[in-house]
């Protein structure tokens, strides 16, 4: 099984060690990124005979196509907007093809190449990190424990071990992906249909055991296409961020006075975007491959042989002292390797452009999930 890493970064590098590391029918790994040092490095850290670095920019049209030929599969871990182009190459290569996703818009368009997909007999994948990505599988995995269900309500989070800052917080991923997260729309389900609500809204109050005072609220991307896939089915659907108590607060204060605001602003004759600057000030100041923990909580309500039932599943993991891989790059890249071996060993439920949820088998998904000890616990 030879399968394709674009991207270099910490997501990249997460993927790469999960496939020469925890997966014994992967014979070939190659990393491809623009900045051929980044993918070098991950090559000499490896450090195995399996894996390979080469340059590679996925704008260039050829090149990736020439790339990605002789590939059973293709993990994307480059910016979201790279996606719908790869997933057209994907088709021209008959590669399957998986990625972190994060941007309902182009997730969208890349499932409008599903018949397309269908036709040359491949798997197009979007949103295959941790959310959207894991969660979503999860979800279906709860929602086959009961015979009727009426609510899903996700949480996920990843916070410091220990915070240094006034917000409590460190960049897991890219400061844009943050600022989209907190600014962008989220999309749940309420009394049956779909609807969109306001991001860094409805806080409320949670718990881990062992774990001081914790917040979730409403942010965009986490529920993918989950509002689709449930859209009549069941009656609530959200998804929440976990963060230390008093993060939201915080952060929508600088949003609501106009700091992640893409509008132009004269300032001293100089035509500035507060975005641009808010963002270079967060990479700045917010601390960044720290260890760290991710929380994940999905609360399940519904009927079970007559009678209602209420559960739940948490995973709490944390940086591996071992690997030196941080929980972040654990729950977000070792999903989409799993789920790109799926599809390479046609243990997908149909080919096409489709959600994850439809198509992957959550009871072997877990089961990888488990080798790689992400644990669920379930009450």
């Amino acid at each position: 099984m030879k399968i394709l890493v674009l991207g270099a970064g910490r997501m990249g590098y997460g993927a790469v060690y999960d496939l020469i590391h925890n997966s014994p029918e992967v014979t070939q790994v190659t990393v491809a990124d623009f900045d051929i040092e980044k993918a070098e490095n991950i090559s000499k850290k490896i450090n195995s005979p399996k894996l390979s670095a080469i340059q590679l920019d996925v704008t260039n049209y050829e090149r990736t196509v020439s790339v990605m030929h002789n590939h059973d599969s293709a993990i994307s871990c480059v910016n979201y907007w790279y996606n719908l182009e790869l997933s057209r190459i994907a088709i021209e290569t008959y590669t399957n093809f998986c990625d972190l996703g994060g941007n309902n818009y182009v997730v969208d368009k890349q499932l409008e190449l599903n018949e397309n997909a269908k036709k040359v007999g491949i798997s197009i994948v979007p949103d295959c990190g941790l959310a959207p990505g894991m969660v979503s599988v999860l979800a279906m995995h709860g929602v086959k424990q009961l015979d009727e269900t009426d609510e899903i309500h996700i949480r996920v989070g990843g916070l410091p071990q220990e915070p240094k800052t006034a917000l409590q917080y460190q960049l897991v991923f890219s400061v844009e992906g943050l600022i989209n997260e907190y600014i962008e729309k989220a999309r749940v389900i309420r009394d049956g249909k779909i609807t969109e609500v306001e991001s860094m809204t409805e806080c409320e109050s949670l718990s881990f055991e062992g774990f001081p005072d914790l917040e979730a609220f409403q942010t965009s991307g986490g529920t993918s296409t989950l509002p689709d896939t449930f859209s009549g089915k069941i009656k609530e659907l959200d998804y929440k961020t976990i963060r230390y108590a008093g993060h939201c607060e915080k952060f929508k204060m600088m949003i609501d006075i106009g700091l992640c605001s893409s509008e132009e602003i004269d300032v001293g004759n100089i035509g500035i975007k507060p975005r641009k600057v808010f963002a270079k000030l967060l990479e700045d100041y917010f601390p960044a491959d720290e260890p760290d923990y991710v929380l994940i909580r999905l609360e399940f309500v519904g009927k079970k042989d007559g009678e209602m039932k209420r559960f739940k599943y948490d995973i709490i993991d944390k940086q591996d002292e071992k690997t030196g891989l941080s929980a972040m790059m654990r729950t977000t890249s070792f999903p989409a390797s799993i789920i790109a071996q799926m599809m390479a060993k046609g243990e997908v439920a149909e080919r096409g452009a489709t959600p994850q949820e439809k198509v992957i088998d959550s009871e072997k998904f877990i089961t990888e999930l488990e080798k790689r000890n992400i644990v669920i616990e379930e009450s």
